[in-house]
């Protein structure tokens, strides 16, 4: 089969390797879509911090089952998403639930060879069939699964305001599952094709320019209140610092991004308004329903949101224009 690896920073290779047989409680995965995350171009640049080389890189994924390797639930020729998350399911947190903050969790794409092949063996649980969604929308549910588990964190509701700090995919996401809940929501960047973009085509209520003078104007427009939920999603130390400012009293703070560095805030601040603080890490099976659920209702704008596509031999000339600002990228999707 083919694969295409990251064999260090900035090369991208097609190889050839063998399929690979499901082991037990495995099934076989014929994979038919791939979309490019942050994760991907981080892997490429050599930005990633937990990665060893070569790697194949993917794991927003869509595929057909190839075998089924008996199991009960599958068959032969069902399509299928895949959750790309691998929890021990023996820890504390798995044994809670928390599937998602495994302490061994071990990610596609990251840990080990992701779904940038033609095939692809997982877990029997992790291969879950996509019901009326295409294979394309079934690519993007990952990184919007991320999205939608940020917006439950936060709790976000009908009656709340909340302002999406950051609008790339991951922000996106969280704007689309805030508008779901009915939800008043602002959005803050400093791209303009970005900001106008999640007005005209994810329904956000109105946008923000992320420079000096952001402060002032959202006390403008929520009469000094602010917000009664912020998400972050730059992975920008800086705004995520910013962020706390804009908390409205009572207010819950969500972190969908992460950095590697130490995040500050004035504690007489955070104890004044009673700030609730959150992590949101990748996402659990009922926010993958969720996503499904939105797909079904109509309020996922999957041809939007795909603006860039190309077959799996043709990344390694993709991967570098992609990458470029004025490519005007938000989800590009490699055919296999």
């Amino acid at each position: 089969m083919r694969a295409l690896i990251c064999d260090e920073p900035g090369r991208l290779t097609v190889i050839e390797r063998d399929v690979p047989k499901p082991a037990p409680g495995e099934v076989l995965v014929r994979i038919r879509r791939v979309g490019i995350c942050g994760t991907d171009y981080h892997i490429f640049q050599g930005k990633h911090p937990f990665l060893e080389y070569p790697r194949v890189m993917g794991h927003e994924l869509s595929g057909t089952i190839a075998d089924a390797n008996g199991s009960t639930t599958l068959k032969a020729g069902d399509d299928v998403y895949i959750v790309p998350y691998l929890s021990c399911g023996h820890c504390r947190a798995c044994r809670r639930g928390v599937t998602n903050a495994c302490r061994n969790i071990a990610v596609l794409g990251v840990h080990r060879d992701g779904g940038m092949a033609e095939f692809l063996c997982v877990p029997e649980q992790n291969a879950v069939p996509i019901g009326t969604a295409s294979l394309d929308e079934a690519a993007m549910i990952e990184f919007l699964a991320i999205g939608a588990h940020g917006v439950k964190r936060g709790d976000v509701a009908a009656r709340d305001r909340v302002l999406v700090v950051g609008s790339g995919p991951i922000g996106m996401s969280a704007i689309i599952f805030a508008k779901a809940r009915g939800a008043d929501v602002t959005v803050m960047d400093l791209r303009e094709d970005r900001l106008a973009f999640t007005v005209d085509s994810l329904g956000a209520d109105r946008a923000l320019r992320a420079d000096a003078d952001a402060e002032a104007e959202a006390g403008r427009l929520t009469d000094g209140e602010f917000y009664d939920v912020v998400i972050d999603a730059t992975g920008n130390a800086g705004a995520m610092h910013r962020g706390f400012g804009l908390v409205g009293h009572g207010g819950r703070y969500v972190l969908l991004s992460v950095v590697r560095t130490e995040i500050t805030f004035s504690d007489p601040e955070f104890h004044k308004r009673e700030t609730t603080l959150l992590a949101s890490r990748n996402a659990q099976p009922d926010d993958f329903a969720e996503v499904i659920r939105q797909m079904q209702a109509g309020r996922v704008p999957s041809q939007a949101l795909n603006t860039h596509r190309g077959a799996l031999a043709e990344a390694p000339a993709l991967f570098p224009a992609w990458m470029k600002p004025e490519a005007g990228v938000i989800k590009a999707i490699l055919e296999v």
